[in-house]
């Protein structure tokens, strides 16, 4: 008999890896988990589908709702794929500083885009998804207050990464809705619960995607600081030079959020005797070629007849 698997069924199991060349400490491990690996290419697949699935065991949505959310990308275009594949519309609210190339590759999966001014910043993109959810057959996931956000963490990423290690001392990801931060936190700190849990935010005023300062106004209420050993913030140009340098050293194309998890964990290796540091790459960085620094990158390489375009 043919076994009959749908899209959905490879959201998670994401490869764990060791960063051999990345770690500036011989005593110190560095491993990263591979999210760009999900289906749309980041680990809000994992999220998206718990979103979706616990509103339809809970009766609040049924086919041909519209599933409502505010994104900066990732999390639209996993529920677009969840949409797909359960018969739900989606409309997202997509603040307008969003990385350019986001918002035509939700409009070529279908989505509504709904663009918020930027001076409202997040805060404001989920305010009118809220509203926008009160409306008839419409249905705000609430990814910044889902505890579903959380759990999708805590019962898959975390459960992989502690079934893959015998030991991790300590955990860095992005700090975005506070979800894969506290979820797998979570998880860790059942096997360990000496892990050290640190969140990498971007310097204020700066653009990483997916990523949050705390000090601009929104701290997202899944994110318990409480539970973090720390915080590190890093500067968008560190971060491209990390994960320019990732590519270069290991042939891992990780999105520039990822460059910035790299560079903390970098620095933080050299404070530790020995140990396991675990990464979470939040996405690829195959949706980010035409904007931003790939972009120039890519064009000051055609430009200069001396060097061979790197993709």
């Amino acid at each position: 008999m043919i076994q009959s698997n749908k899209i959905l069924d490879y959201v998670g199991s994401t490869p764990l890896v060791e960063l051999s060349r990345m770690s500036v400490n011989k005593d110190v491990r560095i491993f990263a988990k591979l999210e760009g690996y999900n289906p749309t290419g980041s680990i809000k697949d994992r999220v998206a589908k718990y979103l979706v699935e616990s509103a339809e065991i809970a009766g609040h949505i049924h086919p041909g709702d519209t599933l409502v959310e505010a994104s900066t990308g990732n999390t639209g275009l996993a529920l677009a794929l969840v949409g797909k594949q359960k018969g739900y519309k989606v409309k997202i609210v997509l603040p307008s500083l969003a990385t350019p190339g986001v918002a035509d590759m939700l409009l070529t999966y279908g989505v509504e885009v709904i663009w918020c001014e930027p001076d409202v910043g997040m805060k404001g993109a989920i305010q009118l998804a809220e509203r926008l959810g009160r409306e008839p057959g419409c249905f705000n996931t609430r990814q910044f207050e889902s505890e579903y956000n959380c759990l999708a963490h805590y019962e898959t990423t975390g459960l992989e990464i502690a079934q893959s290690l015998s030991r991790v001392d300590m955990l860095i990801a992005g700090i975005g809705t506070g979800g894969t931060l506290m979820g797998v936190g979570k998880r860790l700190l059942e096997y360990n619960p000496d892990v050290r849990i640190i969140g990498v935010e971007p310097k204020m005023g700066e653009q990483l995607q997916g990523l949050r300062n705390l000090q601009e106004g929104y701290v997202p209420p899944l994110l318990d600081l409480d539970k973090l050993s720390g915080r590190f913030l890093v500067d968008s140009e560190t971060a491209f030079a990390s994960s320019k340098e990732l590519l270069e050293a290991e042939g891992i194309f990780a999105g520039v959020s990822s460059g910035a998890v790299l560079h903390c964990a970098q620095r933080l290796a050299t404070r530790l005797d020995s140990g396991n540091i675990v990464l979470v790459f939040a996405d690829a960085g195959w949706k980010y070629l035409q904007s931003g620094p790939w972009k120039k990158e890519m064009e000051s390489r055609m430009l200069n007849p001396d060097d061979t375009a790197w993709w």
